[in-house]
């Protein structure tokens, strides 16, 4: 979890067995449903048509949410003005990337070498799994993968078949634990980019500037703020909530994890408001994460609320989606 002014990003550490070797096809690694090897220009995306849309917002701290929570910056003013900007057509992933179609690049792309993927054993290839120490193995299969059984005394064939299938759960997952340069060149390698802050936004808020994807009214039942203990690690699989969805048909642009767009942190033409994070050392992220905790209150999920992280940052809740022009 983290907030704007007090950001507690989670480093994400890579597990000492996660450096891979040999041939990718031998590791079998399960593929989700979204893209298939070698298809990954398939991955589904929704067009935004070309037109104005309503960016920013006039609000103010009406209800002292910042002295409430005790957060050392003010909010809403970054937003400033509310104003009009025309876009012209694009499209956007329907989904948050998910972790098969990272690790889809990984393998073919950055020679089979792991991402930031956390303790959690997304990392681990088969191939690994049938030489290591059945030891190292088993205190994997409990401590990374947090398996529900005792793996004491599992042998190793079982044991592997249990991981590959929690690995085969965790493919629909949003990968997290990338920096804004991990998200950039994936997006590159797919021949598109990430999405700018207008072209995010508008995807996020259709053409009168929604509040939320779903219209003006907040319900966090309809999004995953991380504040109910419903998921592991406050994450939940991409589109995994029907209704939380744009006018445009994009998924999870309100909550699940915040999501790494092109821009710099800066201030808005025609606004008053100044802040010493603005300039090129800050990249903007959007969206609202599932690890904010006791700090998912409805300010963080708007759709036009703006947060910002070093573009070398990972995070356990922080990863991207890509446009195409």
């Amino acid at each position: 979890m983290f907030f704007r002014g007090c950001v507690v990003c989670l480093s994400v550490l890579v597990l000492a067995c996660s450096k891979n070797s040999g041939d990718p096809a031998a590791d079998a690694w399960p593929v989700a449903p979204m893209v298939k090897p070698g298809q990954h220009d398939q991955i589904a995306m929704v067009t935004v048509a070309a037109g104005e849309f309503i960016m920013g917002s006039n609000q103010r701290d009406k209800e002292g949410l910042q002295q409430r929570y005790g957060f050392p910056f003010p909010l809403f003013l970054d937003e400033h003005p509310e104003r009009k900007v025309h876009l012209k057509a694009y499209k956007i992933d329907t989904y948050e990337v998910s972790n098969a179609q990272y690790k889809e690049y990984i393998l073919k792309a950055k020679g089979n070498v792991p991402p930031a993927w956390g303790q959690n054993g997304y990392g681990l290839a088969k191939s690994q799994a049938l030489t290591m120490d059945i030891e190292t193995l088993r205190m994997i299969g409990a401590e990374h993968f947090k398996l529900d059984m005792d793996t004491r005394n599992m042998e190793r064939e079982a044991l592997i078949q249990v991981m590959l299938a929690k690995q085969k759960i965790m493919d629909h997952y949003p990968v997290t634990g990338v920096t804004w340069f991990d998200a950039e060149h994936y997006c590159q390698w797919r021949g598109q980019r990430l999405p700018t802050e207008a072209q995010w936004e508008k995807a996020a808020r259709g053409p009168t500037g929604f509040e939320f994807p779903w219209g003006n009214e907040w319900n966090p039942l309809l999004t995953n703020t991380g504040d109910d203990g419903k998921w592991e690690d406050g994450i939940a699989p991409v589109g995994q909530y029907v209704d939380n969805k744009s006018v445009y048909g994009a998924y999870d642009l309100s909550g699940n994890v915040w999501e790494w767009v092109a821009d710099w942190y800066q201030g808005n033409a025609g606004s008053d408001f100044s802040s010493k994070e603005f300039g090129e050392k800050n990249k903007v992220i959007r969206g609202g994460g599932g690890g904010m905790g006791h700090y998912a209150i409805s300010y963080f999920f708007r759709g036009a609320s703006r947060q910002f992280l070093e573009p070398n940052t990972v995070g356990e809740d922080i990863g991207f989606r890509c446009v195409l022009n």
